[in-house]
């Protein structure tokens, strides 16, 4: 079978940078001092980033920093600089080519407040957890500083907080749509995705003399164009409710016959001809992907219409497989976005040459002490592999990483094993997680390269798994096997996120997993347990989820340990209602989980989701004014409420879950009871009778002292009456109001 996959420069293949002869720092520099120690009189480039400095390959700084000093420049770190003046962007100097900005290895929103929008108090990436030391829109901020810092030195921005910004995005946080960061940042190029690649390439090339101005066409980058370049072919997708005839349109840019109108600026006057396709008649087309685009809507348009902001996020999303995607454009202003395609994916020996560099794998020793709890976290953790083709329409590792996954050697991994072993203080033979954003994806990928290089599928797993999908789990297994057998290994815990659809496809998986690297607890993310709402996330069904427990509780006896699954679920996600959420907390009690940690639905930049959340509509299918609707709960009372369901044993959401219940028309549902959600509300159970004045005669248990004779009376005629009934035992009135009491709350 003939290959039709994208190929790419080897990661390792450029020669090296005259600046390697300085060799390797024990740390990259964050001060001018620690530069005068190596001997450096300034710095090739400057990465600038939110977080805290830890030489990890788990934090994007360590890996982008120790990738451009293998290939022989000298790289300087300014992490969490104070933003309010230039002083800590200028302490490193001038860098010879480009400041690199990063927010970190979390969005600076997502990391600074929840998703009901309060604030954080803490910073996992910071030292002592301390929150507030990186600013809001964290790569804007960096970007101008550099810029006022050094204007005539070129800026760089990456991480996932430029990445799922780098067209027009909803913004949850002020509720609108905003301009591309590359835009409002002022930088000269955005990286997008594992950046590996982009940044060689792009600062091979400034080192030989070449301008970011030149350098228009490298995969995984963004630039700002004046005008879309010549030569090219556009599929006009702007609209979603063309006409039934479609008439070929002119292109402003391509050369019309005399006697037609036309107009031409003269900035344009090289600029090649341009052929438009609208969107409809692309279909049939043979176009060249190298020298197609598709237009987007503009800014402009998505802001206003948030239907053509859902067309618009589906459009990303089905060109985002690197082998068939084509470069995308959308008008701000005067000027365009111009996306170039995803990068090609790192090969097994790339990706161990990135995990195999010098890094320290400790905090930088400026911290002395200092906890820094995301290092604590992921210290003895490995990542195996990247990328997800889950597809989750809530989560952003797809926009982010891509859906190929990208494995590391057996070899690879067990050198870090060693690593772990000598480098991190007080190892003690635990370690905490093989992983990466799946645990259970390792080596999958498409069976058929020409399959896998013309598929457009959002997802490989849904609505079923792909019968081109290899879910061959045996690598891991055998991974598994080798790092328990390393050495001073004690124990190998599994944290990521367990596919539980891919898990079952491999019983022997599921066996040793169960057997050997869960400690007690496994937790997995059913997300919901209704078709409507999981149609909407695109996961599973809970039929899956059983049949998953069934394997685990059978493995677990076998193995003769008390082990339990933990399930994650979404409060107010796109396409649940409260009759979702109600059936949900049912499933769950039906279940006995009590969950404590449980999270509502988090619009994050450029999501599937998001899409829905902001416009309505569902992108999972073409968008029309008139295509599905999608109910998603936004005023903070409703996603209280549904949040309020999943934690249904918590008594602080009990009287909202009781007025929910009565206007849903369930009051069946409050009570005691194996088949109740929530309890009734509490009343004192002494039954207290409002004091009534009596008349002569008249028994009642008012406590009146003109008929205190009376009372007493008739208080001795009925004890003999109750002893008479009861065979001689005597029951108080007190202990029989109480009876009744209880009686009536059950």
């Amino acid at each position: 079978m003939t290959k039709r996959h994208k190929t790419a420069k080897q990661l390792f293949s450029y020669p090296l940078y005259w600046a390697e002869c300085y060799g390797v720092s024990p740390f990259l520099p964050t001060t001018r001092e620690e530069m005068d120690a190596l001997g450096w009189d300034s710095c090739d480039v400057i990465i600038v980033s939110g977080d805290a400095y830890v030489d990890h390959p788990s934090f994007g700084m360590a890996v982008l920093g120790r990738l451009l000093e293998a290939q022989g420049y000298r790289v300087g770190i300014i992490d969490q600089p104070d933003w309010r003046n230039t002083d800590d962007f200028m302490r490193l100097g001038r860098p010879n080519l480009y400041f690199g900005v990063t927010a970190g290895n979390m969005d600076s929103l997502i990391n600074r407040y929840t998703a009901d929008l309060k604030v954080r108090n803490d910073d996992a990436y910071t030292p002592y957890g301390v929150g507030g030391k990186r600013p809001d829109r964290a790569v804007i901020v960096y970007s101008q500083r550099c810029k006022e810092a050094f204007h005539d030195v070129p800026v760089m921005i990456g991480g996932i907080e430029a990445s799922l910004r780098r067209i027009a995005q909803y913004d949850y946080w002020s509720d609108e749509v905003r301009r591309s960061v590359l835009i409002d940042s002022t930088a000269d190029i955005l990286l997008y995705g594992n950046a590996e690649r982009a940044m060689i390439e792009v600062t091979h090339q400034m080192a030989m003399g070449k301008t970011l101005d030149e350098l228009t066409d490298i995969r995984g980058t963004t630039i700002v164009r004046n005008a879309p370049p010549g030569g090219y072919t556009e599929i006009d997708s702007t609209r979603v409710d063309w006409p039934g005839k479609v008439d070929q349109i002119y292109s402003p840019y391509e050369y019309i016959p005399e006697g037609k109108c036309q107009t031409k600026d003269e900035d344009e006057s090289d600029v090649m001809p341009i052929r438009v396709i609208p969107a409809p008649l692309r279909r049939g087309e043979k176009l060249d992907p190298e020298k197609t685009y598709i237009r987007l809507p503009s800014f402009e348009k998505v802001s206003k219409d948030p239907v053509l902001y859902a067309h618009t996020s589906r459009i990303l999303h089905l060109e985002s497989n690197p082998h068939n995607a084509r470069a995308l454009i959308q008008k701000h202003g005067k000027k365009e976005i111009w996306v170039n395609p995803p990068p090609i994916p790192l090969e097994t020996p790339e990706m161990d040459g990135v995990f195999d560099l010098p890094y320290a794998r400790v905090p930088h020793p400026k911290y002395k002490k200092a906890r820094i709890p995301a290092y604590d976290m992921i210290k003895t953790s490995i990542n195996i592999m990247r990328g997800c083709f889950g597809g989750c329409t809530f989560c952003s590792i797809t926009e982010h990483e891509g859906r190929v996954i990208q494995s590391r050697s057996h070899e690879s991994i067990l050198k870090e094993i060693e690593d772990i072993k000598d480098k991190v203080p007080g190892f003690t033979g635990h370690i905490s997680d093989l992983g990466g954003p799946t645990s259970n994806m390792y080596t999958l990928n498409c069976n058929d390269d020409e399959v896998q290089a013309s598929c457009r599928k959002l997802s490989c797993v849904y609505p079923t798994i792909c019968s081109n999908l290899n879910t061959d789990h045996s690598p891991t297994t055998q991974l598994y096997r080798k790092t328990r057998a390393v050495e001073g290994i004690h124990t190998v815990s599994i944290a990521s996120g367990l596919r539980y659809d891919l898990a079952v496809e491999d019983p022997e998986y599921v066996r040793e997993l169960v057997t050997h690297h869960v400690g007690g607890l496994l937790k997995i993310a059913p997300e919901h347990s209704e078709e409507g709402t999981l149609s909407k996330m695109m996961k599973p069904g809970m039929g899956t989820y059983d049949r998953f427990k069934r394997m685990f509780d059978k493995y677990s006896k076998e193995a003769g340990k008390k082990q339990h699954l933990i399930p994650y679920f979404i409060a107010a996600h796109p396409g649940s209602s409260d009759e979702d959420m109600l059936n949900l907390a049912v499933w769950l009690k039906t279940n006995d989980f009590k969950p404590d940690q449980v999270q509502t639905f988090y619009p994050s930049p450029m999501s599937l989701a998001t899409a829905m959340y902001h416009s309505g509509k569902n992108p999972l299918k073409p968008v029309t004014y008139k295509s599905e609707d999608v109910y998603t709960p936004k005023d903070a009372k409703q996603r209280t409420v549904q949040k309020g369901f999943l934690r249904y044993h918590d008594p602080s959401n009990w009287q909202a879950l009781r007025d929910s219940l009565i206007k849903m028309g369930r009051p069946d549902l409050i009570g005691h009871g194996d088949n109740k959600l929530v309890p009734a509300e509490e009343k004192d159970r002494q039954v207290r009778r409002r004091p009534q004045k009596a008349k002569p005669g008249q028994a009642t248990g008012a406590s009146h002292t003109s008929n205190r004779p009376t009372m007493e009376k008739n208080a001795a005629a009925e004890k003999a009456r109750r002893k008479n009934n009861n065979g001689g035992v005597t029951a108080t009135p007190t202990k029989r109001r109480k009876t009744k009491v209880k009686s009536r709350q059950q």
